[in-house]
């Protein structure tokens, strides 16, 4: 583990109960590997959905750019900034997620460019993909 939730939150402003990464097992480059594990006790698993308890895929996305900002935010160019959703491509879920899985995402970044970023990314359980898109964001400059 590289990074526990400690360092995470030095990182993204995110917090409970909206910090969707628990740890950061690797960072290699322009990649990235964050942990996820699902419990029951999460806030949205009281609506969505009480009978079969299913993570929702925009918290799955959010989680995946959570990981990918903090792969770009720990970078020295972009240290104390806030990178901000931007756009979502070919967003697929294959598998649902549920309590008790440990969600692994893998983020890629592929460009920066005037203060917008591209990357891949993808979420998996056991190793089976449950879910991949491409992600855009923006590098908020004001703070």
């Amino acid at each position: 583990m590289i990074y526990n939730s400690d360092d995470i939150k030095k990182i993204i402003p995110h917090r409970y109960p909206f910090l969707l990464v628990d740890t950061i097992e690797e960072i290699d480059g322009d990649r990235i590997v964050g942990k996820k594990c699902v419990s029951a006790n999460e806030m949205h698993f009281m609506g969505h959905f009480p009978e079969k308890q299913v993570m929702p895929g925009v918290l799955i996305l959010e989680a995946l750019a959570q990981a990918g900002a903090v792969q770009l935010l720990s970078k020295d160019e972009y240290k104390g900034k806030i990178a901000l959703f931007a756009g979502i491509n070919k967003a697929r879920f294959k598998r649902q997620v549920v309590p008790g899985d440990v969600l692994m995402l893998e983020v890629e970044l592929v460009k920066v460019r005037m203060g917008i970023g591209f990357a891949n990314a993808k979420a998996t359980v056991n190793g089976e993909l449950a879910c991949e898109a491409e992600l855009m964001f923006a590098i908020d400059n004001s703070q």
